[in-house]
């Protein structure tokens, strides 16, 4: 047994670091950058006006007066939400620490209001959506399984993501004329996904592929869809069935009334005059059209992110 100077072990310290770390979590939204977005004001705004599909007619005869094709208008609606993350920094509480997690705390707040809205756009994208000419005639459009791939797909019960799923996924954006080359198509899929992937050849050979589909051991594209993996895509079934989530980038849109800001000022309506680091944004967000995006429900029970 090792005998310490006892003078020596009167004097022993603590030392704590100045540095500091964020828990593990989704750094901010993976989806923006694949979807449409737009600046808005008021209480609703229509991002899109539509114009329903006509059909050419044969002549009435030589001569005959012409027949007018009547077009129909109708809109789609986006509605504003609110977030806010105000934390507070006490000043007196800095002068006895030499830690500093200002720039943490921002961080930490933009990294939530990215995770915000990844949640927006997918509940939106397989939400109800509001059509109509004006605020007046609303009309919800419910998303409902003719736009579902089945979890239990050329299967005899429910499986992971398969290969024969995204064929079918792709025959489906292309029956309903989406052009995925100028159009291009997202598939949000969490890590179990991923994994169903990776332990299929058709996926990671390159005798099926005229390229590799690896990139740094990840799938980033495949079969035309570019491939976002999210923990948030949500469960559907009683926790054993997740809802991937595969749209065009002109299928989802993002209303912005107040893009991410942050603002950092002292309060000095509260005692100790405390730092206030906030938070701020108003955005909102819609599918544009049934058919432009789809759901493919897939085995999983590794469960969903869980991260506030």
């Amino acid at each position: 047994m090792t005998t310490y100077d006892q003078d020596l072990v009167n004097l022993a310290t603590t030392q704590f670091t100045a540095n500091t770390e964020l828990l593990l979590q989704q750094e901010g939204s993976l989806l923006r950058q694949h979807v449409r977005e737009g600046a808005h004001v008021g209480k609703m705004a229509s991002p899109i006006n539509q114009i329903s599909p006509i059909q050419a007619k044969a002549p009435a005869g030589r001569f005959a007066p012409k027949e007018r094709v009547p077009n129909t208008f109708t809109r789609r609606w986006v509605f504003p939400n609110p977030y806010e993350d105000d934390q507070y920094i006490d000043s007196f509480d800095e002068l006895m620490t030499i830690v500093d997690p200002k720039s943490e705390y921002v961080r930490n707040a933009a990294y939530a209001m990215g995770r915000a809205i990844d949640d927006l756009i997918m509940q939106a994208a397989v939400g109800t959506a509001q059509t109509g000419t004006d605020a007046a005639s609303l009309a919800a459009e419910s998303f409902t399984s003719t736009y579902q791939i089945a979890a239990n797909f050329n299967a005899s019960s429910s499986v992971g993501l398969t290969v024969d799923k995204l064929i079918k996924l792709r025959q489906n954006f292309r029956h309903y004329h989406v052009d995925i080359k100028s159009d291009p198509v997202t598939l949000i899929i969490g890590s179990q996904q991923e994994a169903d992937l990776l332990n299929q050849v058709e996926v990671v050979s390159t005798e099926f592929n005229d390229r590799p589909v690896l990139v740094d051991g990840s799938i980033t594209r495949f079969l035309g869809f570019n491939i976002v993996v999210s923990e948030r895509v949500p469960q559907t079934t009683a926790g054993s069935v997740r809802g991937c989530i595969a749209f065009s980038r002109s299928g989802m849109y993002l209303g912005l009334w107040k893009d991410i800001s942050n603002q950092a000022f002292q309060r000095s309506d509260l005692s100790g005059n405390p730092w206030d680091l906030s938070t701020t944004g108003m955005i909102g967000a819609t599918r544009t059209q049934l058919g432009k995006v789809w759901q493919v429900l897939c085995a999983d029970t590794t469960g969903s992110d869980t991260t506030p």
